[in-house]
């Protein structure tokens, strides 16, 4: 029940286990001291040969152990604190480190709420394991075998006989041990399971709402909740059962060494004091490895939340490489780049690709042709791509990943707004960043003006910005990443889903931008990529057509019939809007 890699990972806790262990030992030897001193005070009584000095002398040895017990009592709690402190600040660091090196293509490999989960209740039930259980498990050894050593010259005979009914335990808990693992692994499968249910559907709450789906989604939470109830009964059930067993094994293997010790007192082996202290401590035998029985089922919760911890701790890493780039202009080449989500399924089939520094190139397709992919390629959420991509003239692989966010920003139309003030979302595109120089951004994106009627940069958003406009959240998104300037920007859908206004000032600023800025635009309207230096037409993950917007209609092919539906169906909406 000791698992080495965690125990290794977490060296900096023994010193504070060992101490633990140490306090406990220590309130174990005064409790015997106090036990032999009644007992030999009792032992006068029967015999009526108390005295004074004697009754005096049994008080402050009484009073002393007291004090001790008082001392190891509150020392070995604090040692316990500290060790839970220490397992729950050095987890949550790993885990953390562990995303941070992962980085933005974490996802692909678990779960936000997977981690969440681990990181807050996985991590509160290894401290149980840290602070409780090991301690108690080194304690259960240790115990025994000290009131062997003290008892075995009182009556060795006894003392045999109550060490050898110690193991009982341990072999109640390793029986129980082989059927927790498996169960305590599929309680926390489900329970990993309803926690990615529930964060899903509080995050689609509205969506549920207006498409009345959100009594079917309960229902489905329902039956989930039910399988949830049912593996968390049968933990119970089980944690019961051993307890009952561990109980049953503690008390009887007690009532006989406390049977044995009566035997010898009455054939005259031992005397009234001996016999009373086998009687008083028989139970110390059995009484540690009870308590880490019911310690037993929390570490098992502990161990199996371990291992989802180790599941992330060993996930694997992105090979990131050690080049910066080159500061200035950056130009960006894909050649032959291929990329699969899934084995059998290929997105992207050779795609050949130039950015020229300072260029203004747009990739335009229909839904689902592979334009995202690309742009999470260049900002590295997505890995495992095959062929030739370099920036800056120096290979995407061999890019540190840190670096490369200095020099490339990506927005997204989903980029994400932070609840807090709008100095406190800009500042983390530039910390250093001036009053004036957030205030020259904001100006730039036109949304100065309605801020300073609100409370200028301290004004309050809520979560995801939801009291701000669609069009306002997207400009302040894009005012965030000017503040950031970088050498390339990756416009991602950036002006979908808001009104036209606010996608004409975007548009005007990303051309503002483009003028000095080497700029990749992912648009579904072809009406925005009209003044491009280069389009690159992509269908079925390859692109199938390229040039200036002059060139591709001449060509009349994909492109110009796209642009046509698009401008027939926009002039036909402008139509029944006049009339």
């Amino acid at each position: 029940m000791i698992k080495t890699r965690l125990v290794g990972l977490l060296s900096h806790a023994k010193k504070y286990i060992v101490y633990t262990i140490l306090w406990q030992w220590a309130a174990l030897l005064s409790q015997v001291l106090a036990v032999f001193s009644i007992a030999a005070l009792l032992e006068r009584v029967v015999y009526g040969t108390v005295t004074v000095p004697v009754l005096e002398r049994t008080i402050v040895i009484l009073l002393l152990v007291v004090v001790m017990r008082f001392i190891c009592e509150r020392m070995g709690t604090r040692s316990s604190y500290l060790a839970c402190v220490d397992v729950k600040r050095i987890l949550r660091e790993k885990i953390y480190e562990k995303m941070l090196r992962l980085g933005t293509s974490y996802s692909e490999q678990v779960s936000s709420s997977e981690v969440v989960q681990v990181s807050t209740e996985g991590v509160e039930q290894l401290e149980t394991y840290f602070g409780k259980y090991l301690p108690q498990l080194f304690y259960s050894l240790i115990a025994p075998l000290t009131l062997f050593v003290i008892l075995c010259r009182v009556s060795l005979k006894a003392s045999i006989i109550l060490l050898i009914c110690v193991p009982l335990i341990p072999i109640s808990i390793v029986g129980v041990q082989k059927i927790a693992k498996k169960l305590l692994n599929k309680y926390w499968s489900i329970y990993t399971g309803l926690g990615d249910s529930f964060l899903e559907n509080l995050q689609g709450l509205t969506t549920l709402k207006i498409y009345q789906a959100d009594q079917q989604k309960a229902d489905e939470m329902d039956v989930e909740s039910q399988n949830f109830r049912r593996i968390t009964m049968k933990v119970l059930t089980m944690q019961l059962n051993s307890t009952s067993v561990m109980d049953i094994v503690a008390y009887g293997g007690a009532a006989i060494g406390m049977a044995v010790a009566v035997s010898e007192f009455l054939k005259g082996n031992i005397d009234v004091a001996g016999t009373l202290c086998i009687v008083l401590l028989a139970s110390e035998f059995f009484l540690p490895l009870r308590l880490l029985g019911s310690f037993f089922h929390i570490a098992m919760n502990g161990m199996a939340a371990s291992d989802k911890i180790f599941k992330i701790l060993d996930l694997p890493e992105p090979q990131t490489g050690e080049k910066t780039l080159p500061d200035g202009a950056l130009d960006i080449s894909l050649k032959h780049v291929h990329f699969s989500y899934e084995k059998d399924r290929e997105i992207l089939k050779g795609i050949d690709l130039e950015l020229p520094a300072g260029s203004f190139v747009s990739l335009v397709g229909e839904s689902g042709c592979g334009k995202s992919t690309i742009a999470g390629i260049l900002s590295a959420k997505n890995h495992g791509f095959t062929g030739e991509i370099t920036i800056g003239g120096c290979p995407l692989a061999e890019v540190n990943e840190a670096d490369l966010m200095k020099h490339v920003v990506l927005v997204r139309h989903n980029s994400y707004v932070f609840k807090g003030t709008v100095e406190e979302n800009l500042k983390m595109a530039k910390p250093d960043a001036t009053k004036a120089e957030m205030e020259a951004v904001l100006e730039k994106v036109n949304l100065l003006g309605f801020l300073q009627t609100q409370d200028g940069l301290q004004t309050k958003l809520q979560e995801r910005a939801s009291n701000l406009s669609g069009g306002q959240c997207q400009r302040l998104v894009i005012a965030r990443a000017l503040l950031k300037d970088a050498e390339v920007y990756i416009f991602d859908e950036a002006t979908s889903n808001i009104d036209v206004e606010s996608e004409e000032l975007i548009m005007q600023v990303i051309h503002e931008i483009a003028k000095t800025k080497t700029v990749l635009l992912i648009s579904h309207r072809l009406a925005n990529v009209v003044d491009s230096d280069q389009i690159y037409f992509l269908k079925d993950g390859e692109i199938t057509e390229s040039g200036k917007h002059e060139d591709l209609m001449q060509q009349n092919g994909a492109y110009r019939h796209l642009y046509d539906s698009q401008m027939a169906l926009e002039n036909y909406g402008k139509e029944g809007n006049a009339s």
